[in-house]
């Protein structure tokens, strides 16, 4: 049974770090991504990064701020996430796929873990 197990999520104060985890099960993944979900929101690509995580890639709001990375001994992905801020809040999802390619978007990803709530207050 293939599995994406996101943790790591919890309230901080503007300015605080959290570091997400995603640990996978039942293959290994090419690509993995990070969105993230707002109340009233559709849900917005974050980052991603390839197998050997040596290509990322981050959404505009957030390049500086958050690094993923991954370690593939782990089978597990991380996002670090540093200078939060209020815009930040959101249930944030891990996705993958074994696909040779993958972009932004949601379609790119068949599997998704169940989220994780990050709650940012100023």
């Amino acid at each position: 049974q293939v599995q994406l197990v996101e943790s790591g999520g919890g309230w901080v104060q503007a300015g605080g770090s959290l570091r997400l985890s995603c640990a996978a099960s039942g293959r290994t993944f090419t690509w993995y991504a990070w969105f993230r979900q707002a109340p009233g929101k559709e849900r917005e690509f974050v980052s991603r990064l390839d197998w050997t995580g040596a290509i990322t890639k981050y959404t505009d709001s957030v390049k500086g701020r958050f690094t993923c990375s991954r370690d593939n001994a782990k089978n597990t992905v991380y996002v670090q996430m540093n200078d939060l801020k209020p815009e930040d809040t959101a249930v944030y999802y891990c996705a993958a796929t074994s696909a040779t390619r993958a972009d932004s978007t949601t379609q790119a990803y068949e599997y998704w873990g169940q989220g994780t709530q990050v709650t940012v207050s100023s």
